[in-house]
């Protein structure tokens, strides 16, 4: 696998896949589930928590565009990483906040930024992200990559997804592709 592959857990993948879809540097991202005991899980089977998967976005980034400190940067944004498994009304393990490090790299700038974090008292709340070696991957179904985008009537869409899209846009403008 690549150094430049990181697997990111905050909450509903859809947010998260959408959002980093649209930074400029990112080659890819697709939702997925990660680091639970059951062999290729389906959705209802992670949503019921009994697979200890978390749902994530597997990263693939151009370091020459994107550092591995702006991936993180851009997920520590996207989510409240001081929720313990849940995100806003999404809540079970599956949600819960996690780096799933590919290499020794990702471990040591996991680690910094969130001492970063802490010691900046961001968050009234101390992080909770967990930060652990990916022990598996399995990218969800096809239904799942570009939810947002193929599924814009979608309700839970509207009411969660578009608005952290839009404030992640007007915050990260400078990061956006081109074509956003």
């Amino acid at each position: 696998m690549s150094d430049n592959v990181i697997t990111l857990g905050g909450g509903c993948f859809w947010c998260l896949e959408t959002a980093f879809n649209t930074v400029d540097g990112v080659v890819s991202a697709y939702s997925g589930y990660s680091n639970g005991h059951a062999e290729n899980p389906s959705y209802e089977a992670v949503c019921s928590g009994n697979t200890g998967h978390t749902e994530v976005v597997q990263v693939t980034f151009d370091p020459e565009r994107l550092s591995l400190r702006q991936v993180l940067e851009i997920f520590f944004a996207l989510h409240d990483p001081t929720q313990l498994n849940r995100q806003g009304n999404d809540v079970g393990t599956q949600y819960r906040s996690g780096i799933y490090y590919h290499n020794d790299e990702q471990l040591n700038a996991a680690k910094d930024i969130i001492k970063e974090i802490e010691d900046t008292e961001i968050w009234p709340n101390p992080v909770v992200t967990e930060v652990l070696p990916l022990e598996n991957y399995y990218q969800a179904e096809d239904y799942h990559q570009d939810y947002f985008t193929n599924n814009p009537q979608n309700q839970y869409c509207n009411m969660v997804v578009a608005p952290k899209l839009a404030k992640f846009k007007k915050t990260f403008a400078s990061k956006l592709k081109s074509s956003e």
